[in-house]
């Protein structure tokens, strides 16, 4: 790090690049002075800026939660922002999962992390229409801090003491032209950087304010904009969609190790037999208490059961119209244990499928296969 500025070229790359990631060990989070000083240089790109918190497998569930909490209340003292960060919970390494318990959600996570970094083609021209945004803002309060500067300077002497105050008094003049010109305190260059750089400078040749350009950003920002934005997603509509590739994206989406395979609903798929039919024995006896007649319950009887669950009617409702294949509205021993399956999935955490996939169709109704001639 000697002979250069270690926080200036962090602050270089950040206003070049797509995303910035932060990363954090679960088992040994600290935020050192260093650290803070090099997210600090972040300042203005609070959107590109994602967390990753790396390593969890070597802490337990209990103590996963006290280190997410813990790194969001520090994050908060470093990066101030109105909106939350996300942070992405993982163990992003080679290594073999010393705690399996949260396997899926760190799978999850994963998944949501790469999602996020392969969209970064499509929202490239957008990302560049907001770096003009702030650009733009960041000139327009430029002009107001260096005309008020000028302003205050005298003609003939002390000009040498009058700049001095008013590079001291930076900060007052900041909260000064915000409440003047209703301006975000955001918009404002960073205030040590910017004493530095005034001390470089005869305030008595800056231009004075020239309202007409200040009118013409104003309207720029506030008119042409939205029309870029509009020319943008049109633009984004006509194209082929674009990923990011290679690396880590290579061979994560095929086979059975891609999310959620052999999970939730789709669990046995590749079986020949009803993955319903391991648990059947369970549910048929509970089947038998719910008074059937001629080998059906009725759904009054059938809600008795699904309740007890503890879902919301709109969940079991959607259960109940794939559960009731014939749409009968009552349920056989199969279209009950099929109902139980869907429970059991959805408590599990997993997502319930739009419709019924053909491996979890009863055995009984299915139809027949045509025989050959």
């Amino acid at each position: 790090m000697a002979g250069y500025d270690f926080c200036q070229v962090l602050q270089w790359f950040a206003e070049r690049v797509d995303r910035i990631i932060l990363l954090f060990d679960a088992h040994k989070l600290d935020i050192s002075d260093e650290f803070s000083e090099a997210i600090k240089a972040f300042r203005g790109q609070d959107d590109k800026i994602r967390v990753v918190l790396n390593k969890a497998d070597q802490v337990d569930t209990q103590q996963l939660m006290r280190v997410y909490g813990a790194l969001m209340w520090s994050l908060g003292k470093v990066i101030n922002t109105p909106e939350v960060l996300r942070v992405y919970i993982g163990s992003f390494w080679a290594q073999p999962l010393q705690n399996t318990d949260n396997r899926r959600l760190f799978e999850a996570e994963a998944q949501d992390l790469f999602r996020d970094i392969q969209s970064l083609p499509q929202k490239a021209a957008v990302r560049k229409l907001n770096d003009l945004i702030k650009r733009a803002r960041l000139a327009k309060v430029h002009a107001y801090v260096i005309s008020h500067l000028k302003k205050e300077m005298p003609t003939v002497f002390g000009k040498e003491n009058k700049k001095r105050e008013l590079i001291s008094r930076l900060p007052e003049i900041y909260l000064q032209l915000q409440r003047e010109y209703q301006i975000s305190a955001g918009d404002f260059p960073e205030v040590k950087t910017m004493q530095e750089q005034l001390e470089n400078y005869d305030f008595t040749k800056f231009h004075s304010l020239k309202p007409k350009l200040i009118e013409a950003v104003d309207n720029m920002l506030s008119s042409k904009i939205s029309s870029l934005m509009n020319l943008i997603s049109q633009e984004e509509i006509s194209m082929p969609t674009q990923l990011v590739q290679g690396g880590a994206f290579d061979g994560t989406t095929e086979g059975p190790f891609n999310q959620g395979y052999g999970e939730g609903a789709k669990e046995g798929a590749d079986e020949e037999e009803w993955v319903v039919a391991k648990d059947k024995p369970i549910y048929d006896e509970l089947f038998y208490t719910l008074s059937p007649v001629n080998g059906k319950i009725s759904g009054v009887n059938a809600k008795k059961e699904m309740v007890t669950s503890k879902l919301p009617n709109s969940v079991l409702g959607k259960i109940w119209k794939l559960a009731d294949c014939d749409c009968d509205g009552m349920l056989d021993e199969e279209e009950f244990a099929l109902a139980k399956h869907f429970i059991k999935i959805k408590l599990d955490g997993y997502e319930l499928p739009n419709s019924l996939p053909p491996h979890l169709v009863p055995p009984s109704h299915r139809k027949s296969l045509p025989k050959a001639d």
